[in-house]
């Protein structure tokens, strides 16, 4: 059997353990008919590879993680028709699926575009999965468009998902945009994403009224625990919230006298249910390499570890679980 090398967990043991990410040969992945089989060149570690991770039960099969990635088609399915061998591509692919720590990955070509082309590998695995997040809750679920007006504050702006949300509610609405942040680093790093005034999420309420006096229309939260009464009180009536986290218990009662709307964004919703509508997906990362390529948007790369194995995907997880990273973290072949 062909196999290829990897980087896997076999359960959820904390990062400080060397075994908590090892080296591993796996098969080479057998393509589906709409497949691509892509050559990863560089992967980005987000939130959701440390959830996976930590809550994984022991394996009897080494479980790949990684789900933002760059690459090159090394081969397509037989009813593929929108990418050819030698195309350099990005996409966030399935999570359902085996992840990009890899060096061959197999990913539903309706997931996957032409990555841009004034971007490194490095430089474009940062984004996907966060472009799509930020896409989908800015332009599916609270329904903006490129004349909606008003405020809207995104919580955790350096953050990789508040990063490129900020850039993209500038370039494709004509909301004023609120970033949170706290130290000083995060700050500027905010301002640098295109942020029209900062707020301190740790005193959201001060802040939030001192930059918006009549509070906002719309709200980005990648962490709802405790945060829904404040919440009610700087979203303005018939307002909007979209979340992203898992809270334990979530009682949305006091945004209802003010008829505040409550979305969930998922971006692994599509490739989990096969949903008719999957290649949306494809066409927002091909729309966002044209505004990249364009120098509307910029990469929210901001750390590189040069170490595409288990030894370096362990020092990204260490830096995604601290919590205290800005922008995103990217491992490169």
């Amino acid at each position: 059997m062909n196999t290829v090398s990897a980087v896997a967990a076999l359960d959820g043991r904390p990062i400080s353990d060397p075994a908590a990410l090892v080296d591993v040969e796996v098969p080479v992945p057998e393509l589906r008919p709409r497949d691509v089989l892509i050559d990863v060149q560089a992967v980005s570690v987000n939130p959701v590879d440390v959830k996976v991770r930590a809550g994984l039960d022991r394996q009897d099969t080494p479980k790949v993680l990684g789900w933002d990635a760059a690459g090159v088609v090394e081969a397509v399915g037989p009813a593929v028709q929108g990418l050819s061998v030698g195309d350099e591509v990005w996409y966030a692919g399935d999570l359902t699926r085996q992840g990009s720590n890899t060096r061959l990955q197999a990913v539903d070509e309706r997931l996957v575009s032409r990555k841009p082309t004034s971007l490194s590998f490095a430089e474009a695995a940062a984004l996907p999965l966060t472009t799509i997040t930020a896409w989908e809750a800015l332009f599916d679920r609270l329904g903006l468009e490129e004349t909606s007006q008003g405020t809207l504050a995104v919580l955790a702006g350096a953050g990789g998902v508040g990063s490129i949300m900020i850039q993209l509610a500038k370039v494709r609405t004509q909301l004023r945009v609120l970033g949170s942040a706290g130290k000083a680093q995060s700050r500027e790093w905010v301002e640098s994403m295109g942020a029209d005034a900062v707020i301190d999420h740790h005193d959201l309420l001060a802040s939030v009224r001192a930059a918006a006096p009549d509070g906002v229309e719309y709200l980005f939260s990648p962490n709802t625990q405790g945060n829904v009464e404040a919440f009610a009180q700087v979203v303005r009536p018939f307002g909007a919230i979209v979340g992203i986290d898992d809270p334990s218990a979530l009682d949305l009662m006091p945004l209802k006298s003010r008829s505040i709307a409550w979305h969930w964004e998922f971006m692994f919703t599509r490739s989990m249910f096969q949903t008719p509508d999957m290649a949306e997906q494809g066409n927002l990362l091909r729309r966002t390499a044209d505004l990249v390529d364009a120098g509307r948007l910029r990469t929210t790369l901001n750390t590189t570890i040069d170490d595409f194995t288990a030894a370096g995907l362990r020092e990204a997880h260490r830096l995604v679980e601290s919590g205290r990273t800005v922008g995103k973290v990217v491992v490169t072949r």
